[in-house]
């Protein structure tokens, strides 16, 4: 096999050998299925539970994107406002980090009182819990564009927003790229957080259900399929990023 044949095929060679041993392990200390069940077991929740699994899957995506949506249009706003001025940066990035390290499980009781049960908890942790890493890196790319070029630009007869708007956000882009792939991943896990506590559909409830009825298989079934969509959302940010942003990427492609 070629290196850049193994290179493609290497996280499916990876996978297949971990499935294999855990099977084996299992197997072999005689591990019950309510404990921790084997992959083949798992494989079966599958193909029982497929249209339970199926519509649990949508209502879980749908609310996380409209979240992780949300939290585009706030993290991008709010970068752009700290990443573009020292005072707001010196006022608010504390604000934000303080609040950002407030565990997102503690407000879901009160995002209960406030919305009810169903959808509005999902909606509401998915954006708290994403918005924070897109809002840094905006704000990052900004703040640390080089002091050279911008006084070449103003010399140029470039103004502040020119500098932004024509330089800066194109500059940011890479950052923003990168934040994205990391906050759709903590929408999904902010999704099912306030499907487990406060849900009546999605993925979340299902683990839950399956929990409580010690049906580990189904459980761990409704964790691939998290996973699964979250690598999905993740590869498709990749590959926009590769199409949009090569010339950053230029300097790895030969690696």
């Amino acid at each position: 096999m070629k290196p850049r044949q193994l290179e493609r095929w290497s996280p499916w060679i990876v996978l297949a050998v971990l499935l294999v041993v855990w099977q084996v392990l299992v197997q072999a200390f005689k591990v019950p299925e309510f404990i921790f069940p084997a992959p083949l077991a798992i494989a079966s929740e599958f193909i029982e539970f497929k249209g339970p699994l199926i519509a649990a899957a949508w209502s879980t995506f749908w609310v996380t994107m409209v979240g992780f949506g949300l939290s585009i249009g706030t993290g991008v706003l709010l970068g752009f406002l700290i990443g573009s001025s020292r005072i707001a940066y010196t006022a608010l990035y504390p604000l934000m980090v303080g609040f950002n390290a407030i565990p997102k499980a503690a407000i879901v009781p009160i995002l209960v009182v406030w919305f009810g049960l169903g959808v509005g908890p999902g909606i509401t942790t998915a954006f708290l819990i994403s918005f924070f890493p897109i809002m840094v890196n905006i704000a990052t790319g900004l703040a640390t564009l080089e002091p050279e070029l911008e006084d070449v630009l103003r010399v140029l007869g470039a103004k502040r927003w020119d500098v932004l708007v024509k330089v800066g956000l194109p500059r940011a882009m890479p950052y923003f790229y990168g934040s994205l792939k990391i906050a759709i991943t903590l929408a999904f896990v902010g999704t099912v957080l306030a499907e487990m506590t406060a849900g009546d559909s999605g993925i979340g409830n299902l683990i839950q259900s399956a929990g409580s009825q010690q049906r580990m298989p189904l459980a761990f079934a409704g964790l691939v399929v998290i996973s699964v969509m979250a690598m999905a959302m993740y590869e498709l940010f990749s590959y926009i990023e590769k199409h949009t942003t090569a010339w950053a990427h230029r300097g790895s492609q030969g690696m």
